[in-house]
């Protein structure tokens, strides 16, 4: 049997052509060592999990004061923020589109979405509660609503008569119920005394219940059809400064001026006497009292729990295990363009 000889050296100038490399993903983000293209060496690459254009988006140039608040939209393709309620669009290009200006004379300190309409409910320093056209910019009616500060608001559709019902809490004591839409008349269809100033406001997910926070370090529950309180949910040692409930309506999130950020259990019948079923550490929140906002994240059913600190970070925790998963820090520069120290206290949940 013959032996094969050795092949033939390959002959000079043989071209040898490499396997180009695969683009990354459109929702990657590739992470390189130098700005200049030939002498780029990839680092590594990170999984986007969203469509946004970045991890981090800064919205400036809307604002020349402090935000109080900001709300996604129920389709979470739009953002409002105010003090002067400016509109921007979450996904590129993330533009301003609307400005809603001249609706109080003081600032204005919470806002909600309408979940059936395209309108927008605020609360202001001047005692009002305010619905706005967002189609025509036009606003549509002005309540004097209470006799302090209105520092919360939120709204809810009740359950099976299709009617939006809106719920304000003030710093006179009391929250009050009013219907939502245009064509509601300006009485309160219900009012809960609580005779200490209130710092937040949340609907049950049946609309039935509303949770208060208020000054005495409590938040009170309120059955709407009763009128009366049914039961008070314990465990904070100082104010809590905002309420959040979870996407399947089961737990309750709240900041408070002790920083500390307890999740309280809501079921009807809750394993926990106390019903606290988790206390949070690492969001600070500070000597201004700001009202601290928090958020659950939507799109894992509530895994993760957000809180915006006065340390200008974001706190990011997992509910199950209580650790902190990030903790998100815009750039200086972008506060010291923006002279507010307010834009990481005040968060809102995409749908």
């Amino acid at each position: 049997m013959s032996k094969r000889g050795p092949s033939a050296p390959p002959m000079q100038g043989t071209i040898i052509k490499r396997v180009k490399p695969d683009a990354p993903p459109s929702n990657q983000i590739a992470i390189s060592s130098s700005n200049n293209e030939r002498n780029k060496g990839l680092i590594r690459t990170v999984q986007r999990t969203s469509g946004l254009e970045a991890p981090i988006i800064s919205l400036a140039g809307a604002h020349s004061g402090e935000i109080l608040s900001c709300r996604f939209d129920p389709t979470g393709q739009n953002i409002a923020a105010c003090s002067a309620d400016p509109l921007w669009r979450t996904y590129p290009p993330n533009t301003n589109y609307g400005l809603v200006s001249s609706l109080t004379k003081a600032p204005i300190l919470d806002l909600q979405w309408s979940l059936c309409s395209p309108t927008l409910y605020t609360v202001s320093a001047d005692h009002l509660l305010t619905t706005v056209d967002l189609t025509t910019g036009q606003r549509l009616r002005k309540i004097r609503a209470h006799r302090e500060i209105i520092n919360s608001i939120d709204r809810t559709m009740a359950g099976g008569a299709g009617t939006e019902l809106v719920a304000t809490g003030s710093d006179d004591g009391t929250v009050k119920i009013w219907e939502g839409g245009e064509d509601a008349g300006k009485q309160a269809v219900a009012t809960f005394e609580m005779k200490c100033p209130v710092t937040s406001v949340c609907w049950s997910a049946n609309g039935a219940n509303v949770y208060i926070g208020a000054l005495d370090n409590q938040i009170h529950v309120y059955d709407l059809r009763k009128n009366e309180q049914v039961y008070s949910l314990m465990g904070h040692t100082d104010t809590p400064t905002s309420l959040s409930l979870s996407p399947n309506g089961s737990f309750l999130l709240s900041p408070s001026f002790s920083s500390q950020t307890l999740i309280h259990d809501v079921r009807p019948f809750s394993p926990s006497p106390t019903r606290i079923h988790r206390a949070l550490l690492g969001a600070p929140a500070g000597f201004e009292n700001t009202l601290l906002r928090g958020a659950w994240s939507k799109d894992d059913g509530g895994q993760r729990v957000a809180v915006g600190g006065a340390d200008r970070t974001v706190c990011i925790w997992e509910v199950e295990s209580g650790k902190i998963l990030y903790k998100v820090s815009p750039y200086y520069d972008f506060f010291s363009r923006s002279q507010s120290q307010t834009h990481t206290m005040n968060l809102a949940s995409r749908p």
